[in-house]
Protein backbone atom coordinates (compact mmCIF):
# COMPACT_ATOMS: atom_id res chain seq x y z
CA UNK A 1 0.00 0.00 0.00
CA UNK A 2 1.40 3.67 -0.96
CA UNK A 3 1.34 6.45 1.58
CA UNK A 4 -2.22 7.89 0.96
CA UNK A 5 -3.29 4.55 1.01
CA UNK A 6 -1.61 4.29 4.47
CA UNK A 7 -2.92 7.68 5.86
CA UNK A 8 -6.71 6.67 4.45
CA UNK A 9 -6.42 2.94 6.11
CA UNK A 10 -5.31 4.21 9.53
CA UNK A 11 -8.19 7.35 9.57
CA UNK A 12 -10.39 4.52 8.80
CA UNK A 13 -9.42 2.37 11.24
CA UNK A 14 -9.62 5.31 13.70
CA UNK A 15 -12.99 7.10 12.74
CA UNK A 16 -14.32 4.40 10.03
CA UNK A 17 -15.57 3.72 6.69
CA UNK A 18 -15.64 7.17 4.07
CA UNK A 19 -17.92 7.55 1.67
CA UNK A 20 -16.87 7.12 -2.10
CA UNK A 21 -17.07 10.97 -2.58
CA UNK A 22 -14.74 11.78 0.23
CA UNK A 23 -12.58 8.94 -0.85
CA UNK A 24 -12.33 10.57 -4.80
CA UNK A 25 -11.59 13.91 -2.90
CA UNK A 26 -8.68 12.63 -1.12
CA UNK A 27 -7.20 10.80 -3.84
CA UNK A 28 -7.66 13.32 -6.17
CA UNK A 29 -6.70 16.24 -3.95
CA UNK A 30 -5.21 15.52 -1.19
CA UNK A 31 -2.30 18.32 -0.73
CA UNK A 32 0.66 15.35 0.08
CA UNK A 33 -0.05 12.58 -2.24
CA UNK A 34 -3.11 13.70 -4.53
CA UNK A 35 -3.40 12.85 -8.18
CA UNK A 36 -4.09 16.21 -9.24
CA UNK A 37 -2.03 18.04 -6.45
CA UNK A 38 1.24 16.23 -7.55
CA UNK A 39 1.35 14.43 -10.31
CA UNK A 40 -1.05 15.11 -12.73
CA UNK A 41 -0.51 12.91 -16.29
CA UNK A 42 -2.45 13.89 -19.13
CA UNK A 43 -1.93 13.25 -22.79
CA UNK A 44 -0.58 10.24 -24.80
CA UNK A 45 1.99 9.64 -22.35
CA UNK A 46 0.33 10.05 -19.50
CA UNK A 47 -2.97 8.59 -18.12
CA UNK A 48 -5.74 10.01 -20.80
CA UNK A 49 -6.04 12.20 -23.10
CA UNK A 50 -8.33 14.71 -23.73
CA UNK A 51 -10.54 16.22 -27.16
CA UNK A 52 -8.61 19.33 -27.07
CA UNK A 53 -5.18 16.81 -27.13
CA UNK A 54 -6.53 14.46 -30.03
CA UNK A 55 -6.98 17.51 -32.42
CA UNK A 56 -6.72 21.21 -32.31
CA UNK A 57 -10.00 21.37 -34.54
CA UNK A 58 -12.13 20.76 -30.82
CA UNK A 59 -10.44 24.04 -29.31
CA UNK A 60 -10.85 25.98 -32.70
CA UNK A 61 -14.70 24.87 -32.71
CA UNK A 62 -15.05 25.83 -29.11
CA UNK A 63 -13.33 29.21 -29.70
CA UNK A 64 -15.53 30.16 -32.50
CA UNK A 65 -18.37 29.06 -30.98
CA UNK A 66 -17.43 31.42 -28.05
CA UNK A 67 -17.23 34.57 -30.43
CA UNK A 68 -20.53 33.92 -32.07
CA UNK A 69 -22.05 33.34 -28.45
CA UNK A 70 -20.86 36.88 -27.78
CA UNK A 71 -21.89 38.34 -30.88
CA UNK A 72 -25.45 36.86 -30.41
CA UNK A 73 -25.21 38.29 -26.32
CA UNK A 74 -25.21 41.92 -28.34
CA UNK A 75 -20.71 41.99 -27.78
CA UNK A 76 -20.49 43.44 -24.67
CA UNK A 77 -17.79 45.80 -24.45
CA UNK A 78 -16.33 43.73 -21.43
CA UNK A 79 -17.15 40.01 -20.56
CA UNK A 80 -15.46 37.24 -18.65
CA UNK A 81 -13.99 34.08 -20.79
CA UNK A 82 -13.98 31.35 -18.12
CA UNK A 83 -12.23 27.85 -18.31
CA UNK A 84 -12.85 25.57 -15.62
CA UNK A 85 -10.07 22.49 -15.36
CA UNK A 86 -8.29 23.90 -18.02
CA UNK A 87 -5.80 20.56 -18.04
CA UNK A 88 -2.22 22.24 -19.73
CA UNK A 89 -4.21 24.46 -21.63
CA UNK A 90 -4.40 23.32 -25.05
CA UNK A 91 -7.73 24.15 -25.35
CA UNK A 92 -7.61 27.42 -24.42
CA UNK A 93 -4.73 27.89 -26.64
CA UNK A 94 -6.38 27.46 -29.47
CA UNK A 95 -9.49 28.96 -28.45
CA UNK A 96 -7.66 31.86 -28.47
CA UNK A 97 -5.88 31.21 -31.59
CA UNK A 98 -9.14 30.93 -33.20
CA UNK A 99 -10.86 34.08 -31.56
CA UNK A 100 -8.40 36.22 -32.77
CA UNK A 101 -10.43 36.33 -36.16
CA UNK A 102 -12.55 38.95 -34.03
CA UNK A 103 -10.39 41.52 -32.75
CA UNK A 104 -13.23 42.90 -30.68
CA UNK A 105 -14.23 39.80 -28.57
CA UNK A 106 -10.42 39.76 -27.33
CA UNK A 107 -10.39 43.18 -26.39
CA UNK A 108 -13.72 42.44 -24.48
CA UNK A 109 -12.72 39.42 -22.92
CA UNK A 110 -11.32 39.07 -19.55
CA UNK A 111 -9.73 35.59 -19.09
CA UNK A 112 -9.60 33.61 -15.92
CA UNK A 113 -8.91 30.03 -15.11
CA UNK A 114 -10.32 28.38 -12.67
CA UNK A 115 -7.24 25.56 -11.20
CA UNK A 116 -6.45 24.08 -8.07
CA UNK A 117 -3.31 22.04 -9.64
CA UNK A 118 -0.13 23.83 -8.96
CA UNK A 119 1.64 21.69 -11.20
CA UNK A 120 -1.14 22.04 -14.08
CA UNK A 121 -1.02 25.77 -13.47
CA UNK A 122 2.90 25.79 -14.63
CA UNK A 123 1.78 24.10 -17.40
CA UNK A 124 -1.44 26.23 -18.23
CA UNK A 125 1.28 29.35 -17.89
CA UNK A 126 3.74 28.06 -20.51
CA UNK A 127 0.36 26.75 -22.96
CA UNK A 128 -0.74 30.61 -22.98
CA UNK A 129 2.46 32.64 -22.45
CA UNK A 130 2.22 33.77 -26.38
CA UNK A 131 -1.74 33.96 -26.08
CA UNK A 132 -3.24 37.59 -26.89
CA UNK A 133 -5.53 37.58 -23.31
CA UNK A 134 -3.15 36.53 -20.01
CA UNK A 135 -5.16 34.76 -17.47
CA UNK A 136 -6.06 34.82 -13.95
CA UNK A 137 -6.17 31.83 -12.21
CA UNK A 138 -8.98 31.45 -9.22
CA UNK A 139 -9.84 28.45 -7.03
CA UNK A 140 -13.17 28.41 -7.08
CA UNK A 141 -16.25 29.15 -9.47
CA UNK A 142 -17.36 31.46 -6.83
CA UNK A 143 -14.20 33.38 -7.14
CA UNK A 144 -15.21 34.61 -10.97
CA UNK A 145 -15.59 38.05 -11.38
CA UNK A 146 -19.42 38.92 -11.03
CA UNK A 147 -19.50 42.53 -12.80
CA UNK A 148 -19.70 41.39 -16.80
CA UNK A 149 -21.91 38.43 -18.36
CA UNK A 150 -19.69 35.27 -18.96
CA UNK A 151 -18.88 33.19 -20.96
CA UNK A 152 -17.59 29.90 -19.54
CA UNK A 153 -16.48 26.50 -21.27
CA UNK A 154 -15.77 23.10 -18.93
CA UNK A 155 -14.32 19.82 -20.83
CA UNK A 156 -14.14 17.30 -18.69
CA UNK A 157 -14.32 18.74 -15.77
CA UNK A 158 -18.10 17.23 -14.54
CA UNK A 159 -16.21 13.89 -13.90
CA UNK A 160 -13.66 14.76 -11.26
CA UNK A 161 -16.63 16.27 -9.26
CA UNK A 162 -16.69 13.38 -6.35
CA UNK A 163 -19.93 11.30 -6.45
CA UNK A 164 -21.66 9.50 -3.84
CA UNK A 165 -22.88 5.57 -4.37
CA UNK A 166 -26.51 4.05 -2.84
CA UNK A 167 -27.64 0.67 -3.17
CA UNK A 168 -30.98 -0.83 -2.26
CA UNK A 169 -30.33 -3.66 -0.29
CA UNK A 170 -33.22 -6.33 0.92
CA UNK A 171 -32.77 -4.76 4.29
CA UNK A 172 -33.29 -1.11 2.66
CA UNK A 173 -30.94 1.68 1.76
CA UNK A 174 -26.69 1.63 1.92
CA UNK A 175 -24.52 3.76 1.26
CA UNK A 176 -21.43 2.17 -0.49
CA UNK A 177 -18.31 3.01 1.17
CA UNK A 178 -14.49 2.38 1.20
CA UNK A 179 -13.40 0.76 4.56
CA UNK A 180 -11.21 -1.87 5.15
CA UNK A 181 -10.89 -5.44 4.24
CA UNK A 182 -9.77 -8.82 6.38
CA UNK A 183 -6.03 -8.34 5.30
CA UNK A 184 -6.41 -4.54 6.79
CA UNK A 185 -6.27 -3.19 2.88
CA UNK A 186 -9.11 -0.52 1.52
CA UNK A 187 -11.94 -2.64 0.28
CA UNK A 188 -15.65 -1.91 -0.72
CA UNK A 189 -18.29 -2.01 1.79
CA UNK A 190 -21.83 -0.77 2.91
CA UNK A 191 -23.45 0.86 5.12
CA UNK A 192 -27.17 2.03 5.82
CA UNK A 193 -28.27 5.38 4.88
CA UNK A 194 -31.48 7.65 4.06
CA UNK A 195 -32.28 7.01 0.34
CA UNK A 196 -31.56 10.40 -1.25
CA UNK A 197 -34.64 12.17 -2.34
CA UNK A 198 -33.10 12.33 -6.00
CA UNK A 199 -32.91 8.10 -6.42
CA UNK A 200 -36.25 6.14 -7.37
CA UNK A 201 -38.17 4.39 -4.58
CA UNK A 202 -38.19 1.49 -6.60
CA UNK A 203 -34.76 0.66 -7.44
CA UNK A 204 -34.08 -3.20 -8.18
CA UNK A 205 -32.31 -4.55 -5.12
CA UNK A 206 -28.22 -4.43 -5.52
CA UNK A 207 -27.87 -1.83 -8.06
CA UNK A 208 -25.81 0.76 -7.49
CA UNK A 209 -26.99 4.42 -8.17
CA UNK A 210 -24.81 7.67 -8.11
CA UNK A 211 -26.25 10.90 -6.33
CA UNK A 212 -23.78 13.77 -7.81
CA UNK A 213 -24.37 16.32 -5.34
CA UNK A 214 -21.30 18.07 -6.23
CA UNK A 215 -22.11 18.25 -10.42
CA UNK A 216 -25.43 19.31 -9.45
CA UNK A 217 -24.49 22.50 -6.65
CA UNK A 218 -21.80 23.41 -9.88
CA UNK A 219 -25.29 23.58 -12.46
CA UNK A 220 -27.11 25.21 -9.38
CA UNK A 221 -23.90 27.82 -9.22
CA UNK A 222 -23.87 28.41 -13.11
CA UNK A 223 -27.41 28.61 -13.47
CA UNK A 224 -27.71 31.53 -10.66
CA UNK A 225 -24.58 33.17 -12.57
CA UNK A 226 -25.77 33.28 -15.59
CA UNK A 227 -29.27 34.86 -14.70
CA UNK A 228 -27.63 37.39 -12.56
CA UNK A 229 -24.82 38.50 -15.10
CA UNK A 230 -25.88 36.91 -18.50
CA UNK A 231 -23.90 34.61 -21.03
CA UNK A 232 -23.87 31.31 -21.32
CA UNK A 233 -21.66 28.20 -20.01
CA UNK A 234 -20.69 25.32 -22.28
CA UNK A 235 -20.49 21.60 -20.77
CA UNK A 236 -18.94 18.98 -22.34
CA UNK A 237 -18.06 15.58 -20.83
CA UNK A 238 -19.00 11.76 -21.13
CA UNK A 239 -21.75 10.77 -18.80
CA UNK A 240 -25.67 10.15 -19.04
CA UNK A 241 -28.52 12.19 -21.08
CA UNK A 242 -31.21 10.23 -19.15
CA UNK A 243 -31.10 9.31 -15.18
CA UNK A 244 -30.06 6.13 -14.64
CA UNK A 245 -28.13 3.61 -12.11
CA UNK A 246 -24.82 2.36 -12.87
CA UNK A 247 -21.54 2.21 -11.10
CA UNK A 248 -19.20 4.64 -13.12
CA UNK A 249 -16.58 4.79 -10.65
CA UNK A 250 -12.89 4.60 -12.50
CA UNK A 251 -8.94 4.58 -12.37
CA UNK A 252 -7.18 5.34 -15.54
CA UNK A 253 -3.40 4.74 -15.46
CA UNK A 254 -1.46 4.27 -18.77
CA UNK A 255 -4.78 4.70 -20.73
CA UNK A 256 -5.52 1.36 -18.83
CA UNK A 257 -8.58 1.34 -16.10
CA UNK A 258 -6.96 0.07 -12.97
CA UNK A 259 -8.17 -0.53 -9.13
CA UNK A 260 -9.68 2.55 -8.04
CA UNK A 261 -8.79 1.29 -4.45
CA UNK A 262 -5.21 -0.20 -5.94
CA UNK A 263 -2.74 2.97 -5.46
CA UNK A 264 -4.79 5.93 -3.95
CA UNK A 265 -3.78 9.31 -5.64
CA UNK A 266 -1.46 7.50 -8.26
CA UNK A 267 -4.42 6.90 -10.86
CA UNK A 268 -6.90 9.72 -12.37
CA UNK A 269 -10.71 9.18 -10.66
CA UNK A 270 -13.39 9.74 -12.79
CA UNK A 271 -17.53 9.60 -12.48
CA UNK A 272 -20.20 9.42 -15.49
CA UNK A 273 -20.94 13.52 -15.82
CA UNK A 274 -24.96 13.13 -14.88
CA UNK A 275 -26.40 15.90 -17.77
CA UNK A 276 -29.81 15.47 -16.29
CA UNK A 277 -28.78 16.38 -12.89
CA UNK A 278 -27.21 19.50 -13.56
CA UNK A 279 -29.38 21.21 -15.60
CA UNK A 280 -32.22 20.78 -13.91
CA UNK A 281 -30.15 22.45 -11.20
CA UNK A 282 -29.28 25.36 -13.39
CA UNK A 283 -33.34 25.77 -14.86
CA UNK A 284 -33.99 26.92 -11.21
CA UNK A 285 -32.24 30.33 -12.71
CA UNK A 286 -31.49 30.20 -16.06
CA UNK A 287 -32.38 28.34 -19.07
CA UNK A 288 -30.48 25.17 -20.95
CA UNK A 289 -30.08 23.25 -24.17
CA UNK A 290 -30.67 20.22 -25.05
CA UNK A 291 -28.11 17.18 -24.48
CA UNK A 292 -26.42 16.65 -27.82
CA UNK A 293 -23.63 13.87 -28.49
CA UNK A 294 -20.24 14.85 -28.87
CA UNK A 295 -19.87 13.87 -32.59
CA UNK A 296 -23.12 15.45 -33.67
CA UNK A 297 -22.37 18.66 -31.70
CA UNK A 298 -19.07 19.21 -32.87
CA UNK A 299 -20.43 18.35 -36.18
CA UNK A 300 -23.38 21.40 -36.45
CA UNK A 301 -20.33 23.43 -35.69
CA UNK A 302 -18.46 22.27 -38.52
CA UNK A 303 -15.93 20.09 -37.80
CA UNK A 304 -16.22 18.30 -41.01
CA UNK A 305 -15.36 21.41 -42.93
CA UNK A 306 -13.06 22.21 -40.40
CA UNK A 307 -10.90 18.75 -41.14
CA UNK A 308 -11.66 19.29 -45.49
CA UNK A 309 -9.42 22.22 -44.88
CA UNK A 310 -6.71 21.67 -42.54
CA UNK A 311 -6.27 18.12 -45.16
CA UNK A 312 -6.25 20.13 -47.98
CA UNK A 313 -3.53 23.00 -46.47
CA UNK A 314 -1.63 20.11 -45.08
CA UNK A 315 -1.96 16.58 -47.87
CA UNK A 316 0.73 15.00 -45.98
CA UNK A 317 -1.50 14.88 -42.50
CA UNK A 318 -4.70 14.50 -44.13
CA UNK A 319 -4.82 10.79 -42.85
CA UNK A 320 -3.75 12.15 -39.35
CA UNK A 321 -7.02 14.08 -39.60
CA UNK A 322 -8.47 12.22 -40.54
CA UNK A 323 -8.06 9.40 -37.65
CA UNK A 324 -8.44 13.01 -35.42
CA UNK A 325 -11.93 13.64 -36.72
CA UNK A 326 -12.93 9.61 -36.63
CA UNK A 327 -11.81 9.86 -32.79
CA UNK A 328 -13.94 12.96 -31.60
CA UNK A 329 -16.79 11.92 -33.45
CA UNK A 330 -17.69 8.61 -34.38
CA UNK A 331 -19.86 6.50 -32.15
CA UNK A 332 -17.27 3.83 -31.16
CA UNK A 333 -14.46 6.66 -30.18
CA UNK A 334 -15.77 9.84 -28.08
CA UNK A 335 -18.83 10.93 -30.50
CA UNK A 336 -21.31 9.07 -28.63
CA UNK A 337 -20.29 8.90 -24.98
CA UNK A 338 -19.05 12.23 -24.47
CA UNK A 339 -22.07 14.59 -24.33
CA UNK A 340 -22.53 18.62 -24.77
CA UNK A 341 -25.10 20.96 -23.29
CA UNK A 342 -25.14 24.49 -22.28
CA UNK A 343 -26.94 27.02 -19.67
CA UNK A 344 -27.50 30.17 -21.13
CA UNK A 345 -29.61 33.12 -19.96
CA UNK A 346 -33.04 34.15 -20.85
CA UNK A 347 -33.68 34.40 -24.90
CA UNK A 348 -30.13 33.38 -25.90
CA UNK A 349 -29.83 30.95 -28.57
CA UNK A 350 -26.04 29.50 -28.91
CA UNK A 351 -24.64 27.85 -32.10
CA UNK A 352 -24.96 24.36 -31.84
CA UNK A 353 -28.28 24.08 -30.58
CA UNK A 354 -30.55 25.77 -32.86
CA UNK A 355 -33.74 23.04 -33.45
CA UNK A 356 -31.99 20.58 -31.32
CA UNK A 357 -34.46 18.35 -28.65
Amino acid sequence: MNRLGERLAAEIAANGPISVADYMQRCLHDPQDGYYATRPALGADGDFITAPMVSQMFGELIGLWAVETWRRMGSPSSFVLVELGPGEGALMSDLLRAARLDPAFVAAARLYLVETSEPLIERQRLALNNAPLSPTWVSRVQDLRADAPIILVANEFLDCLPARQFVRTDRGWAERCVGLGDDDGLAFGLRPAVKPPSLPDDADIDVVWECVDAQAALGAELGERIAQQGGAALLIDYGRDAPGPGDTLQALSKHQKVDPLADPGVADLTVWADFPAVLAAARKHAQTTAILSQGSFLQRLGVRERAAALSKARPDRAETIQRQLARLTKANEMGTLFKACAVHAPGLTLPGFEDAA
